[in-house]
């Protein structure tokens, strides 16, 4: 086996783990015993855990990034792509553990701020191009603000993380995220953009009850 792939079975286990169990709880020796490797192994790639974490979130960031551009790309028009990628992020918060971002924020300042900044910059320019394109088909209302709204929306997916707000004893992150995001696309269309929203999640729920 060569380095390059070691290093990335270790990547893949760690992610594997820190989705299931939150980053806080998992040691190197846990991760060294799900890939029954000695920790000497994993100490060659990785100095310690939080670098390990930083390659994960990284790696995870540039993936959610690429699949989202996918989304827009293939969309057939603003108010299908906010539909996808509702989809895509219960797909994606279903398998997370609801401690995983609190984790990263309180022990790994880094990899936290890697995420800031990706949601900051990236996601915020990709809504920004959505809602102009939802102004552009009339589906969008073409009084809306598209810096304010932008800027709200990424604060929203960071307020549908935060512990404090919702604590994960009391609320389910997916549903709290697909709520939020359901509210925010509500406010911005036309009555036009509003019939595409019901005609839309009407065909997602025939295709899941297949």
């Amino acid at each position: 086996m060569t380095e390059a792939s070691t290093k990335e079975r270790i990547m893949e286990a760690a992610h594997d783990l820190f989705y299931q169990y939150g980053v806080k709880s998992i040691t190197m020796d846990d991760i060294a015993k799900h890939l029954s490797i000695s920790k000497k192994t994993i100490y060659k790639f990785f100095e310690e855990k939080d670098a390990i974490v930083g390659a994960c979130c990284n790696d995870d960031l540039s993936s959610h990034g690429c699949r989202m551009e996918d989304i827009a790309k293939n969309s057939k028009d603003a108010v299908h792509e906010m539909i996808e990628c509702m989809k895509y992020l219960g797909e994606m918060f279903s398998s997370m553990n609801p401690n995983l971002f609190y984790d990263l924020q309180k022990f790994h300042p880094a990899s936290w701020k890697a995420f800031r900044s990706f949601k900051e910059e990236r996601i915020m320019k990709m809504v920004e191009t959505n809602l102009r394109r939802g102004i552009k088909e009339g589906l969008y209302r073409p009084d809306i603000n598209i810096k304010v709204l932008a800027k709200l929306r990424v604060e929203e997916v960071e307020l549908g993380l935060n512990p404090v707000a919702f604590p994960p004893s009391k609320f389910n992150m997916k549903e709290v995220q697909l709520t939020i995001l359901d509210h925010f696309i509500h406010g911005i269309t036309t009555i036009k953009g509003y019939r595409l929203i019901g005609r839309y999640k009407r065909l997602k729920k025939r295709i899941e009850g297949q």
